[in-house]
C-alpha cells in the first residue's frame, strides 16, 4: 500500500534530482523579473505592483549575494508571488515556512498550481510542490494495527484476538465508528494527510492513530516503514521545487539538527513576526500528573512492578505540588513541593529507562518500546530542566479556566529564542523574512533582534535598495550590515550581533490617508478597571449607531467582549455575533452576508479575519493590547530587561502590542476599493509620551484624527453611500 504521489508531484529517487537539474540547465535560466511576470499576466486583469515587483527584485538580488532579507509588505502587494517566482531561479528545494493553515492552503490550493502553470512555458517544464508536516499530521498504519491495551482511558482495540482481527473497546459506539471509518480510509488514501479527511475526526479518535515525531521508531524498524505515509511525504519534499511547511515544524527542525526539513539554498518566513513565538512553543514543555500516569500505563509491560510504582509515585507527588502552589510564574526558585515530585520523577524516569533498554532488531514490538521510551525520555529531561533552574528558563504554574479547568501543569519554557535563531535558522541558508508588520515604529531593529539578526544596518539606502524603494508604493528602507566576528555568546542569550542582513519596506497598494481613518478617542479617561468601561460604552454606541452596523470590535478580554455585546444588543436593533456563542467561521459568514451586523471577539480574530468590501468598515480596539501582568513569558522578559539596566517595557510590552495593533487594524483595508475607520477606544495611543507615537508609527498611515464629532461625521456620511 505504498502511496503513489498526489498528481503534479514528484516522487523520483535521486537519480531524479539530477535528472531535475539537468532540465533546468537544458531550458535556460528564466530570471525572477520573468517569472513574475508571467504569474502576474496569467491573473485576468492581473498587473504588475510596484511593491510586488521590488520585493521581487530585492530577493533576487540575496538569492545573489547569500544576505538575508527582511521585506516589510503590506496587505494587496502580492507578497506570495514576490517570493515564488523568484524561488524558482534557486537550484534545488527552497522551503517556504507559514505560520496559519489558512496561507498554508492558499499557496497548494491556489498560489502554486497557478504559478506552475503559468512558468512552464518559460521554464520548459512545470515546477513542482510539496507539502510538509509534521508526523503526526499523518496516518500512522502501525497505530492502526497495533494495540493500545496500555491506555484503557483511550483505547478502543487491545490485543488481537486469537482468532486474529481486532476487538473495539471503550467509546465502542462513536469514537470506534470513527476508528473504522479511519481503517477504510487507510486503504484508498495517497497521501494519509489528515487534513484530506472528509468529513474528518475529532482529535481524540486521530490521537489513536497517528504517531508523534518523538514516539516514531523509524522506518527501518518499523514493520510498515515501507508503507509510511510521514515518510512518504519527506520523499516528495525531497524531490520538490517548493517545499511548503510551517514554522511550528520549521522550530523543531532547529532544535532537533535540521534533519527534517530537506537541505535547501533558500528558506523564505512569511508572517516572520509569529515565528520567534513559534520556536518559543516548540522548546516549552510541561510536567502533567495525567501524562506520568499514562506513562507508568504505557512501561509497565516493560519494567519491574517496582519502577512502574515509582513513576506513579512521582505523579501523585506532582499533583500534591500543584495543588499547593499558585498559579502564576515562579520566580524564587522551585517550591518545595515541586522540587520534591521533580527529584523524584528524575528518579524513577532514569530507573525505568535503564529497565527497558536500547531497541534492538529482534524486539517483538518496537514501536511500542519506542513511545514508552520517548515519553520516559521527555518527561526525564524537562524534570531536571526544571531542577537545573537555570537563568535562561522561565518556568511557571497554570491553572486554566473554562473548559480546561482542572487541568494543572508545571510549565519551562526559554527566556529567549533570539540566540538558537541566530545559531540555527541562518547557517548555510539564505533567509528571506517577510510579513506586513516587521517594521515596527517605522523600523525593523525590535523584529531583527527577537529573529536572532544583528544591530540595525545603516539607515542611509544603498543605491540599489534606494531605487527598489522608489519603485514601491511606498516608503523604502535598506541597508546593509557585515557578518559578525565569532562570540562566545551562550545560544539562550539575546542576540546582540548577527548573521548579515538588509532589509526593505515596499509599503502597499492601498492609499490608506484616503481610504482609511485612524480615529483615537483621546478624550476618554486612561482605562483602569478590567471590562469595557462605561465611557468607551457610549462611545462605542455613537460610533456604531452612526455608521449602522458593520463593525468588528477588538477586545483584550473576553469579560469586556461580553459587556459590550450586552451594551449593542440592549440599546439598539443590530445583529450582534460574539465569539464563543457560535463556530468562529460560522459567526465570520453571518458577518460577511449580514450587512448591519457586529462582530465582537477577542485575539484570535485580531489576525484571523478577512472581510473585503462595506461588510466591515469600522474596526473598534477597546485598549492598546499589552500583554497582561500575569502572561509569565512577557513579565519574565521584561524583568530581565529591567534587571539589566533597561525598561522592560519599553523593550518587550510595547513591541507585543504593536504588533497586535498593527495585526488588529490590517483587518480593515484588505482591498483597493475598501473605506472604513479604526477606532481606538485607549487614549494613551494619544496622550503617552514615547510609546504613543511609536504604536502610531507601527500602523498604516490612515487619516489621522482625535475630533468625535468628526469621527461620527466620517461614518454617517459612510452610511449613506
Amino acid at each position: 500500500m505504498t502511496p503513489p504521489p498526489p498528481a503534479g508531484q514528484s516522487t523520483s529517487t535521486a537519480t531524479g534530482s539530477v535528472a531535475r537539474s539537468a532540465r533546468r540547465r537544458s531550458s535556460g535560466r528564466a530570471t525572477g523579473a520573468e517569472l513574475l511576470a508571467a504569474a502576474v499576466g496569467a491573473v485576468p486583469g492581473g498587473a504588475a505592483r510596484p511593491g510586488q515587483q521590488a520585493m521581487a527584485d530585492a530577493i533576487g538580488d540575496s538569492i545573489a549575494s547569500g544576505e538575508h532579507l527582511l521585506v516589510q509588505a503590506g496587505t494587496g502587494t502580492g507578497k506570495s508571488l514576490a517570493y515564488l517566482a523568484p524561488a524558482l531561479t534557486v537550484d534545488g528545494p527552497v522551503v517556504i515556512s507559514t505560520a496559519t493553515l489558512a496561507l498554508q492552503s492558499q499557496l497548494v490550493d491556489h498560489d502554486l498550481p497557478r504559478l506552475a502553470a503559468a512558468v512552464e512555458p518559460v521554464l520548459g517544464r512545470r515546477p513542482t510542490f510539496a507539502v510538509l508536516k509534521g508526523r503526526h499530521h499523518y496516518l500512522c498504519l502501525a497505530r492502526l494495527d497495533g494495540s493500545t491495551e496500555d491506555e484503557p482511558a483511550d483505547a478502543l482495540f487491545d490485543q488481537p484476538a486469537s482468532g486474529g482481527g481486532t476487538r473495539w473497546l471503550g467509546e465502542a459506539g462513536r469514537l470506534g465508528k470513527q476508528i473504522q471509518r479511519l481503517r477504510d480510509w487507510a486503504e484508498r488514501t495517497d497521501t494519509g494527510d489528515r487534513d484530506e479527511l472528509d468529513p474528518g475526526v475529532d482529535d481524540q479518535a486521530w490521537r489513536m492513530v497517528s504517531m508523534p515525531a518523538r514516539e516514531c521508531v523509524g522506518a527501518s524498524r518499523c514493520p510498515f516503514g515501507a508503507e509510511c505515509f510521514a515518510e512518504a511525504s519527506r520523499a516528495r519534499a525531497r524531490e520538490a521545487d517548493i517545499v511548503v511547511t510551517n514554522h511550528s515544524l520549521l522550530a523543531v527542525d532547529m532544535i532537533a539538527g535540521r534533519h527534517i526539513v530537506p537541505p535547501h539554498k533558500l528558506l523564505v518566513v512569511d508572517e516572520a513576526h509569529e515565528l520567534a513565538d513559534r520556536v518559543s512553543s516548540a522548546a516549552q514543555a510541561e510536567l502533567v500528573p495525567e501524562l506520568i500516569d499514562r506513562a507508568a500505563r504505557r512501561a509497565r509491560p516493560l519494567i519491574t512492578p517496582e519502577a512502574a510504582e515509582s513513576l506513579v509515585a512521582a505523579g501523585d507527588a506532582l499533583a500534591v505540588g500543584l495543588a499547593e502552589v499558585p498559579a502564576g510564574r515562579i520566580t524564587a526558585g522551585l517550591p518545595g513541593p515541586l522540587r520534591e515530585a521533580c527529584t523524584l520523577l528524575d528518579g524513577a524516569t532514569r530507573a525505568a529507562l535503564d529497565k527497558i533498554g536500547e531497541i534492538r532488531s529482534d524486539d517483538p514490538d518496537p514501536v511500542r518500546k519506542q513511545q514508552a521510551k520517548a515519553v520516559l525520555d521527555e518527561l526525564s529531561t524537562t524534570a531536571q530542566r526544571l531542577l537545573d533552574e537555570g537563568d535562561h528558563d522561565v518556568a511557571w504554574v497554570e491553572k486554566p479556566d473554562g473548559s480546561a479547568a482542572g487541568r494543572r501543569a508545571l510549565v519551562v519554557a526559554p527566556l529567549s529564542v533570539a540566540g538558537t535563531l541566530s545559531t540555527h535558522l541562518y547557517d548555510e541558508r539564505t533567509v528571506v523574512a517577510t510579513s506586513a508588520t516587521l517594521a515596527l515604529g517605522g523600523r525593523f531593529d525590535t523584529v531583527a533582534r527577537a529573529l536572532g539578526l544583528g544591530p540595525a544596518p545603516d539607515p542611509t539606502p544603498s543605491p540599489a535598495a534606494a531605487a527598489l524603494a522608489e519603485r514601491a508604493a511606498g516608503p523604502g528602507r535598506a541597508g546593509r550590515v557585515p557578518p559578525p566576528a565569532p562570540t562566545d555568546r551562550r545560544p539562550d542569550e539575546p542576540a546582540t550581533e548577527g548573521p548579515g542582513w538588509r532589509s526593505l519596506d515596499v509599503g502597499s497598494p492601498f492609499d490608506y490617508p484616503r481610504q482609511g481613518i485612524l480615529y483615537v478617542a483621546a478624550h476618554l479617561p486612561r482605562p483602569s478597571v478590567s471590562g469595557l468601561p462605561a465611557p468607551a460604552g457610549e462611545e462605542l454606541l455613537a460610533l456604531i449607531g452612526a455608521l449602522g452596523g458593520r463593525t468588528l470590535g477588538l477586545f483584550s478580554s473576553r469579560r469586556a467582549a461580553a459587556q459590550a455585546a450586552e451594551l449593542v444588543r440592549a440599546r439598539t436593533d443590530l445583529t450582534v455575533l460574539l465569539q464563543g456563542e457560535e463556530a468562529l467561521p460560522l459567526l465570520v459568514r453571518r458577518f460577511r452576508e449580514e450587512r448591519s451586523s457586529c462582530l465582537f471577539g477577542v485575539m484570535s480574530l485580531w489576525q484571523g479575519v478577512d472581510v473585503p468590501g462595506d461588510a466591515c468598515q469600522l474596526v473598534v480596539i477597546d485598549r492598546l493590547p499589552f500583554p497582561r501582568p500575569d502572561e509569565p513569558l512577557a513579565a519574565a522578559r521584561a524583568a530581565a530587561v529591567d534587571a539589566a539596566g533597561g525598561s522592560g517595557f519599553a523593550a518587550v510590552s510595547v513591541p507585543i502590542a504593536a504588533v497586535r495593533l498593527a495585526q488588529g487594524a490590517g483587518r480593515l483595508i484588505r482591498s483597493t476599493g475598501d473605506k472604513g475607520m479604526v477606532a481606538v477606544l485607549d487614549s494613551r495611543l494619544e496622550t503617552a509620551r514615547g510609546y504613543g507615537a511609536f504604536l502610531r508609527r507601527s500602523l498604516p498611515p490612515f487619516w489621522y484624527t482625535t475630533r468625535p464629532d468628526v469621527a461620527r461625521a466620517a461614518l454617517e456620511r459612510l452610511a449613506g453611500e
